[in-house]
């Protein structure tokens, strides 16, 4: 039988997985004004927190919001021109991974991913502890 823990690290893969898919078809397929440019960034901040999960699956106080902060560093970075002062402005690859345009639109994507993350732990955690409660 399965533990816990690794259920949930399994359910955070699978998470991680079907995000990282759907990720990729915007990026490819969707070229409209909404989606890809506000769905898609606020969906990269859930991945990143779904694929940190796998490997910490215990809750992590604050964790959407080092998230945040890791997408606003990254973004921030996009400012200075990261991507051409690592020389990687030839590679199309790094170019999307990393971003070549700061846009402070995608700020406030990541803000709301995150905190529609932070939404979804409190009610969940909120849930299990009830469940918990009425167990003991």
């Amino acid at each position: 039988m399965l533990s816990h823990k690794m259920k949930m690290r399994t359910g955070y893969a699978v998470i991680t997985v079907l995000l990282l898919i759907a990720e990729v078809l915007i990026a490819l397929y969707v070229h409209d004004d909404f989606v890809r440019p506000y769905v898609g960034d606020a969906l990269v901040v859930v991945v990143i927190y779904s694929f940190i999960r796998i490997w910490l699956p215990e809750k992590i106080p604050l964790l959407p919001l080092y998230v945040f902060l890791f997408a606003v560093f990254v973004e921030v970075m996009q400012y200075f021109d990261l991507v051409m002062l690592l020389g990687l402005e030839g590679n199309r690859f790094f170019r999307i991974l990393l971003g070549a345009t700061f846009d402070l639109k995608d700020i406030i994507c990541y803000g709301a991913g995150c905190l529609s993350l932070g939404i979804w732990e409190w009610i969940y955690y909120r849930h299990c502890r009830r469940k918990h409660l009425q167990e003991g």
